[in-house]
This record gives C-alpha cells, structure tokens and sequence, in this order.
C-alpha cells in the first residue's frame, strides 16, 4: 500500500504506554504520549486492567485501518478493547450505528443520512443562529461572569439536537446527567443505571410518538411513523438509535465549543487574527477539530490477521486509534503543536474515518461556526474570569472538553 510512508519500522513491543492517560494541558496530548511520537505507525499500549493492545499513531496507517472491514466495531466481540473499567457493564449492549458493522451499519446509516446532509445542515443554519443568539442574549443580560459552559456550550447542541430529532427540551437536565453518568460516572453501576435510564426514557417517547395519529417534525417521528411501522426496524433498535444520537449529538459539540473556546484564548494572535477576518472561521473549526481530537481512542478488533506498516495485527487483538496523536503527525502537518488556521487540515481524522465517520460532522461544523462566530461578535472583550491553570477540565478516559469555564467580558 504506498500511502504508508510514515512508517520507520515494526512497532516497539518494550515498555507499553498506559492508555489512555490524562491531559496536561487541555488542548494538547498527554506528556505520557512522547513514546507514542517516535514516529511509529503502531505501539503497544496497556488498558486499566493490564491488557496489552495495539496503539495506532501514524496518520496514513489510521485512515487505512480505519477503512479496513477486517477491523470491527461491535464491542460484543471477543477482544474487543474497553478503555476504562466503567464501560466493562455495557460492553454487551447494542450501541447503534458506530457499534455496529455492515451490513448492519450501513442499513442503519442510510436511514439517517437524509438527516445529515451538507444540505440539511444548510437549512438548519437559520435556527441555529436564532439558537446561540437567544442563549448570548440571555448571557449578557445576566451580565458577566458566567459559566460559558452551562450557560452556552452545552445548551447551544442540545437544543439543536433536540429541535432536530424531536425530544422535549424541557427533560434536557435529565438526559445530560444521565449522559454525563453514562461517559464520565466513576463506577460500572453508573454507566449501566445510566443507559437504563435514557433506554427507559427514549423508549416511552417513541412509544408516545407511536400513538399519535400524524408525524411531528422529529428525526425520530419520521423513524417511528415510517421506519417502525413497516418494520424496517423494531423498537430496541430505534431506542438504540435516538440514545446514540441524542448523546453524541449534544456531548462532543459541547465539548469541541467549550474547549475550542478555551483554546483560543489561550491563543490570543489567533484571536485577534479571527476577530479581523471572521472568513477565517471554518478553517478554524478544521484547525480546532485536528489539535484538540477531543474523542480519543477509537477502538476495534481485527477480526484476522492484518499486515501492515511492517508489523502483523493478530486475528483478536485490539486497536485503538490515539486521535490526539494521529491529528500531530508530522509526516503531514508541519509544526503540529501549533495552532494554525492556514494549514489544510481537511485530513484530519477528528470525525474517525471510513465507514463509520461521524453522521453528524455537517451539524456539527455548522454549530461550531455559528457558535464561535456568536461568541466572537457579540462579546469582543471575552476573557477568563479565573487563572487558567484554575480551570478544571476532564480526565483523559472521556470525551475532552471542559467541566466549568468561567468567562468574562
């Protein structure tokens, strides 16, 4: 395969990197990473109960392992890598459309690309917009300081994701704690309780949706008048469906605003350079998106042996992908530490890759402009309120962002 150039050699099996590993810095790979720089395409790595796996950390062999049906995304396999104890409970949970392989996958994500279309996301810019300025509105009425997080950076996805698949945003507190216990609680029992609940939760709102006598505008109503009703899918399915949409669709939007705010007043050159020319903001959502690869370790498992880049994956054996690292190599980026937003990063593989790119990359980058941009024009003294080593921010076994960001203007 000629694109894997980036390869020195077979991966190091010495001394295996514990993964995956709490950030330093928010915006940047753990320190424990340097090993997994050294230029290798695949490093051996060790999971929280002493099981060795491969690492990989080189971005041509990530896109094409990525594309590789012999790797699998279904977690129900054997050997399939759990990166942290708390997820072992759900492990044999159906999780829909990124936990599923084709000819599953494919049949349940061609049931919901109409919804996520550049197009679709062209049209839903309008709300959008009305969404964040309604939420700057109420922020500056208020008046400074604020948390931008639960003021802003979580409100602003769930409320398009709610708009956008029919669920009341009325229960927004309740299905944010149970996602937050579902990807963050400390023990097993929370994310099990937890998926129980937003099962419970989502499969009596599709069952009411199921009574009434014409569609809503919902993703979901569409699903369950059409979908559910000539038995293209069952109602575990669907449930599996709309808990999958509902968590990913406000949690990592959240977090790449939060962060990516964050991030870019700790640049402040950056700042003032997008403040000036505001055409800049899409290549700085790309930039954001490859510096802060907020969902690290994408896992599979090979289902048989695969050569590649010099070293043999057996048949079993875990993968995981280190999206902090893969979106830093040098063999493609120049100075990738450096935030730049004149770089071509359209490459990056901070929305996976291959069959199981995230659904939702088109809403997702539309929410991330329009957010910013908000932020941008509306508060042009945006500043911390707090030290910034005083801002806490997640561990590194969940999706990165922000637990608080105190602001002021």
């Amino acid at each position: 395969m000629t694109e894997l150039t980036d390869s020195t050699g077979p991966a190091n099996p010495a001394d295996p990197v514990a993964f995956p590993q709490d950030r330093s810095c928010p915006y940047h790979p753990p320190t424990g990473y340097e090993p997994l720089r050294d230029g290798r395409s695949l490093s051996r790595v060790t999971l929280f109960d002493g099981r060795e796996v491969w690492a990989v950390t080189a971005h041509a062999t990530a896109r094409a392992l990525l594309a590789d049906p012999r790797l699998s995304s279904d977690r129900r396999r054997p050997g399939f890598p759990i990166p942290a104890e708390r997820f072992a409970g759900v492990r044999d949970r159906r999780v829909a459309l990124l936990g599923v392989d084709d000819p599953e996958h494919q049949r349940q994500r061609r049931m919901m690309i109409p919804s996520f279309t550049v197009r679709r996301a062209t049209e839903l810019r309008p709300w959008i917009q009305r969404t964040v300025d309604g939420l700057l509105d109420a922020m500056i009425a208020q008046g400074p300081p604020a948390d931008l997080v639960s003021a802003f950076a979580l409100p602003v996805p769930s409320m398009v994701i709610c708009g956008l698949l029919g669920v009341p945003y009325r229960d927004h507190e309740f299905f944010e704690e149970q996602s937050r216990r579902l990807l963050r609680g400390p023990r097993a029992a929370d994310s099990v309780q937890a998926r129980a609940r937003l099962e419970e939760y989502l499969g009596g709102l599709i069952d009411a949706k199921a009574k009434q006598a014409e569609a809503g505008d919902g993703v979901l109503d569409d699903l369950v008048h059409h979908r559910l009703r000539d038995g293209t899918v069952d109602r575990a399915e669907l449930v599996a469906l709309a808990l999958i949409l509902l968590v990913a669709g406000h949690e990592t939007t959240a977090n790449m605003i939060s962060l990516g705010t964050f991030t870019l007043l700790r640049h402040p050159d950056r700042l003032a350079e997008l403040r000036a020319d505001p055409a800049l903001l899409p290549a700085a959502v790309e930039e954001l998106m490859r510096m802060l690869s907020i969902a690290e370790g994408l896992a599979r498992v090979a289902l048989e042996d695969i050569e590649i880049a010099g070293t043999t994956i057996r048949a079993g054996e875990g993968v995981l992908f280190s999206t902090s690292v893969i979106n830093r190599d040098p063999v493609l980026y120049d100075d990738p530490d450096t935030l730049d937003f004149h770089r071509p990063t359209r490459h990056h593989v901070a929305f996976g890759f291959g069959i199981h790119q995230c659904l939702g990359q088109n809403l997702a980058r539309a929410e991330l402009e329009i957010a910013l941009g908000g932020l941008l024009a509306r508060l042009p003294g945006l500043r911390l309120a707090v030290p910034a080593e005083e801002v806490p921010f997640k561990r590194g076994d969940t999706i990165q962002g922000m637990l608080e960001l105190p602001v002021t203007w």
